[in-house]
């Protein structure tokens, strides 16, 4: 790229094109930054970066003829059905001819046209701008220049402008095609602004085409996966991404069919280190609503993993907690009954049969019930545990009703 200083404005300079194999046409490539003097003097700002040109806007003309279309009527017939806005001009920048797709865009009629330069019209541009031009015509077929036009109001709006010498009866001009590329500007900005909020947001965020083969991936997904440069990633197979390939042919399998998935993966990085990995991805379509690929963005859970996982952990405490009070009060029941049985039978001063045989009874059941429940607590594990209120009517009582094991919901018979 080559540097070339207009007045007090600097424009960029590169060849876009070459038509021929030995280069004999060329495309000379300028951008202009536009003139905001008016634009200032209108709304009181300017904006960021806009640099003032040293020369007028609108430099006065000394004199200004009506001038004669050029051409024919078969040539006049074309000039005015090109689709882009045409201007014809003579060598010294002075207007001649426009169609009416430029007198639109400019807001100009043909004869205030013909009273102005290409200066006026191109933002920002002057005499060392034409000098320039005609210079660059003279090696190059043509010339394309990104550059802001004048409309009659003052304001400004941005074009891509073709400029090319066009010889007309022996008369040579400058034939300048001007497009209106608001619109492709807008969309330009708008895609500058969705790129770098995708790429500075913390989710990471992954591009697959039709063959599962990411063509972009985000600062935030390199570093989910372990990897220093976005480049690491590109180009490889999304299932690469997935440590279970039943898991990734089930996301894919539900992206081709036109639904979005969700799921979580457990990721291994190349350090040795883990993390947990929450996965939606959807189907990408083009402008014929046809599939093109998928989308597919990551969000790191490894805290929220961390926070259930103290959750439950300080839930099985609690548990256990309880669970002593439980055990106490479940033992407690049959070893007083058997307590009192052997002390009856110590107690007795004759051996009666019935009796005896009923303490033994009691003290069997006692002993029975007691083995149940401690096996009951031997085979408990943390997902059995359950709570119920120590009294039946302190069950609807709130939250701080005591409360003891139920050992018994987990028995079956």
């Amino acid at each position: 790229m080559e540097c070339v200083a207009w007045g007090s404005l600097y424009f960029s300079r590169r060849f876009t094109m070459n038509t021929q194999p030995n280069g004999s046409s060329k495309t000379m490539r300028i951008d202009i930054p536009p003139d905001l003097r008016d634009e200032l003097q209108r709304t009181g700002r300017r904006p960021p970066g806009a640099v003032p040109s040293a020369e007028p806007v609108h430099p006065p003309r000394e004199s200004a003829t009506p001038a004669v279309r050029v051409g024919g009527a078969d040539f006049q017939q074309l000039f005015h059905s090109v689709y882009d806005g045409a201007v014809i001009a003579e060598t010294n920048g002075r207007i001649v001819d426009s169609n009416s797709r430029a007198q639109d865009f400019l807001k100009q009629t043909r004869e205030e046209l013909c009273a102005m330069s290409i200066t006026d019209v191109i933002s920002g541009a002057n005499a060392a701008t034409l000098a320039t031009l005609i210079s660059t015509l003279d090696k190059d077929r043509f010339v394309l220049i990104q550059a802001y036009c004048n409309r009659k109001d003052g304001r400004i709006f941005p074009t891509e402008i073709a400029v090319n010498r066009l010889t007309v009866h022996g008369v040579q001009y400058l034939c300048m095609f001007i497009r209106d590329i608001t619109w492709r500007r807008q969309a330009e900005d708008m895609l500058r602004t969705v790129h770098n909020a995708i790429q500075n947001t913390p989710t990471g965020i992954a591009i697959a085409n039709r063959d599962t083969q990411i063509e972009y991936v985000n600062n935030a997904a390199a570093r989910l996966w372990g990897r220093e440069r976005r480049e690491d990633l590109i180009g490889r197979e999304v299932r690469s991404l997935f440590p279970e390939p039943a898991v990734a042919e089930a996301m894919i399998k539900a992206v081709s069919g036109g639904n979005s998935w969700t799921g979580e993966i457990t990721v291994a990085r190349p350090d040795g280190s883990t993390v947990a990995v929450q996965v939606v991805a959807a189907a990408n379509r083009n402008t014929e609503d046809e599939l093109s690929g998928m989308v597919l963005s990551f969000l790191d859970i490894s805290d929220r993993r961390r926070a259930e996982q103290a959750e439950r952990q300080a839930e099985r405490q609690r548990v256990m907690v309880e669970s002593l009070g439980a055990a106490c009060h479940h033992l407690g029941q049959p070893a007083t009954v058997l307590l009192a049985s052997l002390e009856l039978m110590t107690r007795m001063p004759s051996q009666d049969r019935a009796v005896t045989e009923e303490l033994l009874s009691s003290s069997m059941e006692a002993a029975e019930s007691l083995r149940e429940m401690l096996h009951e607590l031997n085979d408990m594990t943390e997902s059995e545990y359950r709570t119920t209120a120590y009294l039946e009517s302190g069950k609807d009582s709130g939250v701080d009703a005591p409360r003891i094991l139920d050992v018994r919901s987990n028995h079956v018979p």
